[in-house]
C-alpha cells in the first residue's frame, strides 16, 4: 500500500445506487458517519467551472447536491468506494439490470437471542 504525505488531500470516488440509477460522485471525506447503517460523504467535488463543455449528468448532480454540506448514503446502496489520485467527472447512469431475480432487502443488524431469557 502506498502512503501519501500527511498534507495531501484525499479524493474518493463513491459509487452507489439510488432509485434505479447508479451515482458516481467524488468527495474529500468519506466515513462511517454518525448514523448507524449509513456512509457519510462530505466535501462533494465537481469539475472545474472553467470548462466550456457542459456535461448534463454532472449539472443535474450539481443541482441535486447544491447546498449540501454532507450526505448520508445507506450502507446497502454503496457499490464501491475508491481513493483516487485525481477527481473525475461526476455522473448518473442507468443501473444495469441484473436479471429477473431481485434480492430481498435484509436488515444490516439482526438482533440475537437474549441468553438470559433462555
Amino acid at each position: 500500500m502506498t502512503r501519501r504525505p500527511a498534507a495531501a488531500k484525499h479524493t474518493y470516488r463513491v459509487t452507489f445506487l439510488n432509485q434505479g440509477k447508479l451515482y458516481e460522485i467524488y468527495a474529500r471525506h468519506v466515513s462511517h458517519g454518525e448514523l448507524f447503517g449509513f456512509v457519510e460523504v462530505a466535501g462533494i467535488l465537481f469539475g472545474e467551472k472553467t470548462q466550456v463543455v457542459v456535461d448534463p449528468s454532472e449539472e443535474s448532480l450539481k443541482l441535486e447536491f447544491a447546498g449540501v454540506a454532507r450526505t448520508f448514503v445507506p450502507l446497502h446502496s454503496v457499490v464501491r468506494i475508491d481513493e483516487v489520485q485525481k477527481e473525475g467527472t461526476a455522473r448518473i447512469t442507468e443501473a444495469p439490470k441484473a436479471g429477473t431475480v431481485t434480492a430481498f432487502p435484509t436488515p444490516i443488524y439482526t438482533p440475537g437471542r437474549d441468553p438470559a431469557k433462555s
